[in-house]
């Protein structure tokens, strides 16, 4: 067995529905997943399954949801090898202890392009720091994310591929999980 993180792009159905997080560890215990765990109400799922391609998983979790829910939602897959290795990449460690919550990843299901951080740098203000890290693309923000023009860039279809935003707090409460069977 192995211990995967999945992460939802989006857990919106509609503007009355959101996903509970009971009903992804179903949808994902359906699947023959094990040792299902949920942080926040985000989409953020721990679960064990048998070692296959990443790819496999996503695609067979991204088909469960939209059956269980009528609605397709990109998911994105890391093993736990793999997530640790995003943690420990963490281009901004000082920022991430000072403001965990300023601090997030854009992770991706393809390997981001370089010209995604040209696309950053252009609208980056206020001592915004972007950097790319095998694919994953970092990001500091100098003060409120909401007041940035840098999310505006890394919407569907802008970006250039799949991805979902999770800022450091998320990412390192997801790592301990995985250290723990709990």
């Amino acid at each position: 067995m192995a211990t995967y993180v999945a992460l939802l792009y989006s857990v919106i159905i509609d503007r009355k529905r959101r996903v509970a997080m009971a009903d992804l560890r179903r949808v994902a215990e359906k699947l023959g997943f094990g040792n299902t765990r949920t942080l926040v109400s985000t989409g953020n799922l721990i679960f064990e399954a048998d070692d296959q391609p990443v790819s496999d998983i996503e695609a067979a979790l991204e088909a469960a949801f939209a059956a269980f829910h009528g609605k397709h939602v990109d998911i994105i897959i890391r093993n736990a090898d793999r997530w640790r290795v995003l943690i420990a990449a963490n281009p901004f460690p000082d920022e991430s202890a000072s403001t965990p919550d300023r601090v997030v990843v854009r992770v991706m299901r393809q390997r981001a392009e370089e010209q995604v951080l040209d696309r950053c740098r252009r609208v980056q203000a206020n001592g915004e720091q972007v950097c790319l890290v095998d694919g994953d693309l970092w990001i500091a923000f100098a003060g409120k994310p909401s007041e940035s023009k840098l999310p505006g860039v890394l919407a569907p279809g802008r970006m250039g591929g799949i991805g979902t935003t999770r800022n450091w707090n998320t990412v390192r409460r997801l790592g301990e999980m995985l250290d723990s069977r709990c």
